[in-house]
């Protein structure tokens, strides 16, 4: 268990270096990561499905390509998660829902076909919530999703599994899905490096009518331990597919990984960074705050302009917005399902579709008028800066099924008052990152947000790559993961 963490643990860059020089077998590096993950998942229930047989033979085959010298991928022979809201060829695709339960995925998603033609190898599918639906890891498909830095502490949500997929050092890196801060959110709560790129960036195959819906938050993003790793996958995963649905950004990506090696030697020198503790006058921890206030200090003595922001944006008002959007989606897409499995349904599925099917179409309208002031508003901002900095979440981890109902000694929602500064991003489209930014006293992980303007992904990473050099943050592994 202690030899095989020595390889999962390690970035996947020096993996994949590791096996194109013969000095790393796939086939070992895949049964280091199954083991590990028969160990572990009892206690966190990260995965849903373990795909031991088919990542064993593509073990195999990698290692077969390396023997015949054969052209490598950039992840050939790594190990990966991939969240169970995409589909996989011929592995169970369950949507966290009972409803589907038993089927298997005929196709692979467009996300996942590059992985794989990249070299990835599909360990399992990773938990999550019911169509991705809440902001923790929880689903009727068994116990609830657990942080390997304390099985008591969710790993918040929607991407839980893919997050402690990581964190255990079950698998080097994990595909994850971003509609209101599911990568950030457990990449927060679970010490890891996770981004959404700007909306659109990364493909969706196109599913028809539903494609051509006017607004869509969600976008798959890497969940890594490094930031290399996460331009690397990043660069695997972007740019447009011909089958892909209309929302997909056109232009051809930067090379992320070659940008962020060339970049500059100071890449925070000069940069102006807009520092936001309470986005939009949300409540957040004060630990938590210390933490993002010292985080954004070091991102001045590395040479950044840093300076206070303020919005004309309430964050009650962002939320009803943004659930009015989210709700008429969820009852355009999974109406049909309640109608005829509704006893299936997890209470909070059947109540967006609720939601969306009282919304009026005067409402819909106003929630879409509003969207575009939001979006105003926030690139409104990156013309005077070139980075926002927030807290990712406004507290740390908390017990399973305990979200907090107070924070900073305000009242809030517990169903959204823990991520009142991820979703707002969804809603403007800009480019995020959690980065790990240290702990707080009792040990559990903090992260900051990160967030560019639109279609400028290389300032997120470049900025974080700088923290990650700051302070390193790959090296500190959960008690658990360790054991």
């Amino acid at each position: 268990m202690a030899g095989d963490a020595d390889l999962t643990f390690k970035p996947a860059h020096e993996l994949r270096a590791l096996i194109a020089e013969k000095k790393l077998s796939p086939v070992d590096l895949v049964e280091g990561s199954l083991r590990r993950i028969e160990a572990l998942n009892p206690r966190l229930n990260a995965f849903l499905t373990v795909a031991a047989d088919q990542a064993l033979a593509e073990g195999r085959a990698a290692e077969a390509a390396v023997l015949r010298g054969d052209a490598l991928g950039p992840l050939h022979g790594i190990p990966i998660s991939i969240k169970d809201l995409e589909p996989v060829k011929g592995i169970r695709w369950t949507r966290g829902s009972l409803v589907f339960k038993d089927t298997i995925a005929d196709r692979d998603e467009i996300a996942v076909d590059r992985l794989r033609r990249a070299g990835a190898i599909v360990v399992g599918k990773t938990n999550t919530p019911e169509f991705g639906r809440l902001g923790t890891t929880e689903n009727r498909l068994g116990d609830d999703c657990r942080n390997p830095w304390d099985p008591e502490l969710t790993t918040g949500g929607s991407s839980g599994g893919a997050a402690a997929s990581i964190a255990a050092g079950m698998v080097p890196i994990a595909q994850g899905g971003d509609a209101g801060g599911s990568v950030r959110i457990p990449s927060s709560f679970c010490g890891i490096f996770g981004i959404k790129a700007t909306q659109g960036r990364v493909p969706h195959r196109s599913q028809g009518l539903a494609s051509w819906h006017p607004v869509n938050f969600s976008c798959i993003g890497p969940m890594t331990r490094t930031v290399r790793d996460a331009a690397i996958m990043l660069n695997v995963i972007a740019g447009p597919a011909d089958d892909a649905e209309h929302m997909t950004i056109p232009d051809l990506p930067p090379d992320f990984e070659s940008a962020l090696a060339a970049g500059p030697t100071k890449p925070l020198q000069e940069m102006r960074i807009a520092l936001s503790p309470d986005f939009c006058g949300a409540s957040v921890d004060p630990e938590v705050r210390g933490r993002i206030e010292d985080a954004a200090a070091e991102m001045g003595s590395l040479g950044a302009i840093v300076e206070s922001a303020k919005f004309d944006l309430a964050i009650d008002d962002l939320w009803e917005t943004f659930y009015t959007i989210s709700a008429v989606r969820a009852a355009h897409a999974f109406g049909p399902l309640m109608d005829r499995s509704g006893e299936l349904l997890t209470d909070y599925v059947k109540a967006n579709v609720i939601a969306g099917r009282r919304t009026t179409a005067d409402r819909y309208h106003m929630a879409l008028c509003e969207l575009e002031r939001v979006r105003a508003e926030i690139a409104g901002l990156f013309d005077r800066f070139d980075l926002l900095v927030t807290p990712t979440t406004a507290v740390a981890a908390f017990p399973c099924r305990k979200n907090p109902g107070v924070v900073g000694q305000r009242h809030v929602n517990p169903r959204w008052g823990f991520y009142p500064f991820t979703f707002p991003l969804n809603m403007a489209g800009n480019p995020a990152a959690s980065v790990p930014c240290g702990f707080t006293a009792d040990g559990r992980p903090v992260g900051v947000q990160l967030v560019g303007r639109r279609n400028d992904e290389l300032a997120v990473l470049r900025a974080s790559a700088a923290l990650e050099v700051a302070r390193p943050w790959a090296g500190r592994t959960p008690g658990l993961a360790a054991a």
